[in-house]
């Protein structure tokens, strides 16, 4: 684990984090630019258009056709916004197929509001991690998510909306605990909010642990498909700040995410939870871009289940627009 003196070390050897920092913005960045937060509107806070599960050493964009990709999502992405849905996060990190001009596109079409993200996806053994996130430091990986948030992704001038990391469901690797690094250190520079798909609490904690060495409070840090046997760790995340993140609801698991909202509420710490399908996506090297899963079943199903549950309108509103607002918000949540 990193130790505070370790994180001091960081401060003086170098300007990447000693020296200026960035003001409190108030602002929440997507593809098409910088909006305010009470503009995010009502939001899917997890979702993807596409992924390409091909590995780091094969990944391009040639891969796949805007206009072919832009064929299968365009219609999945009008039919949510029908629903409400103004705001999606799409979570496809680097060298997984981020593209983010195709996000601009769709969001430009469709007229939903898309945020991109910056961060490695270490989980799956590490297939998708590019070389150099073996050799470099912390600090260096840091250093290429930081200059995404300041100059925009590979040359487009669109920046990230958040920190997308990956770690696998045992105890932390050296390896993945490095990215944790360097996600603190990328929040603790830019204010942008941690996205770690995760699953297992015992992960979860160690990647707390982690950034609370580091000076970063547990509220810059989303416990992505968070799942435990022992409720318990859903409640102690939470008290601490985490937010808690259930990102994969569909038809077959939407009476046991709604049980978990009610542990949430009933210990009255709903303002920290997430909602999200973790829904499509055209996959290259499928025929057609393979089957595309929609993002409906939380606006047709799940919000409906909630409120024959005892949810209030303010109660879904805090968990589609309010929760999501202060997630995307960029400021630095320190301790």
């Amino acid at each position: 684990m990193v130790s505070r003196r370790k994180f001091l070390q960081y401060c003086l050897a170098s300007p990447l984090i000693y020296g200026d920092l960035y003001a409190q913005t108030q602002i929440i960045n997507t593809v098409l630019g910088p909006i305010k937060p009470a503009e995010l509107g009502k939001t899917l806070i997890h979702e993807h258009v596409l992924v390409d599960f091909i590995g780091a050493d094969k990944v391009n964009s040639n891969r796949w056709e805007h206009e072919k990709v832009i064929q299968k999502a365009l219609p999945f992405l009008k039919e949510v916004k029908t629903k409400g849905i103004q705001s999606i996060a799409e979570c496809t990190p680097a060298y997984l197929g981020r593209d983010v001009m195709l996000l601009k596109k769709l969001s430009q079409l469709s007229g939903l509001q898309i945020l991109t993200n910056t961060g490695y996806y270490g989980a799956v053994d590490n297939k998708y991690l590019p070389k150099h996130a073996y050799s470099e430091t912390a600090e260096q990986l840091a250093k290429r998510w930081i200059t995404e948030f300041e100059n925009g992704i590979e040359g487009t001038g669109i920046k990230p909306g958040f920190i997308k990391i990956s770690v696998n469901p045992g105890s932390l690797s050296t390896l993945h605990q490095k990215l944790v690094v360097a996600a603190g250190l990328t929040h603790l520079k830019t204010g942008l909010t941690i996205y770690s798909h995760t699953g297992p609490s015992l992960p979860a904690f160690e990647e707390i642990e982690i950034l609370h060495e580091l000076g970063v409070h547990a509220s810059a840090f989303v416990w992505v498909h968070a799942n435990s046997n022992d409720e318990n760790d859903f409640i102690k995340a939470a008290k601490m700040g985490t937010w808690i993140s259930l990102d994969g609801i569909d038809e077959g698991n939407m009476d046991k995410n709604a049980a978990i909202l009610q542990l949430l509420k009933s210990n009255r710490l709903l303002n920290k939870a997430l909602i999200s399908h973790d829904a499509g996506w055209y996959k290259p090297g499928e025929e057609n871009g393979g089957t595309f899963r929609g993002y409906t079943t939380i606006s047709d199903q799940f919000i409906p289940l909630l409120k024959t549950k005892g949810f209030t309108e303010k109660e879904i509103e805090q968990l589609i627009i309010k929760n999501p607002a202060e997630v995307f918000m960029i400021k630095r949540r320190t301790l």
